[in-house]
């Protein structure tokens, strides 16, 4: 049995980390995102996702990306403009077998070329998975 939306919803912003007073940038926003992923993300921040207009540094970045969006290196390093030291980068693409599913070598690729390394991979919607997108540490 699924759990309710909203429990699902907020199982996502769980696995995602995003506390309240976080601000969080969404960009790659279209039709197709999963609403309920979005809905969790702005409860646990208590606050609205801020988009690629805002101006000021974010704490964290959700970047909805699908293949033949573009290309993912640009996209991350264009991610990266307003995000705080040490914040992350949230990639969400549709799961493995779901139209427009970006292949996990992709990713992998990447964000080492954008400055980037790959932590984790969650699910966050029956349709969508995230990746946590990170700058190396200073040596």
């Amino acid at each position: 049995m699924n759990p309710p939306a909203g429990d699902a919803g907020q199982l996502a912003a769980d696995r995602l980390g995003l506390k309240s007073g976080m601000v969080v940038q969404e960009l790659g926003w279209d039709e197709d995102v999963d609403d309920s992923v979005r809905v969790s993300i702005e409860d646990a921040v208590d606050a609205d996702l801020v988009d690629g207009d805002y101006g000021d540094v974010v704490d964290a970045v959700v970047l909805w990306w699908r293949d033949g969006d573009g290309d993912l290196v640009d996209a991350l390093v264009d991610s990266l403009t307003d995000l705080v030291g040490g914040g992350s980068v949230w990639l969400l693409c549709p799961k493995v077998g779901r139209p427009n599913a970006v292949e996990p070598s992709e990713i992998t690729e990447a964000a080492p070329i954008a400055g980037l390394s790959t932590t984790t991979t969650v699910s966050v919607s029956a349709d969508w998975s995230a990746t946590k997108l990170v700058a190396p540490k200073s040596r």
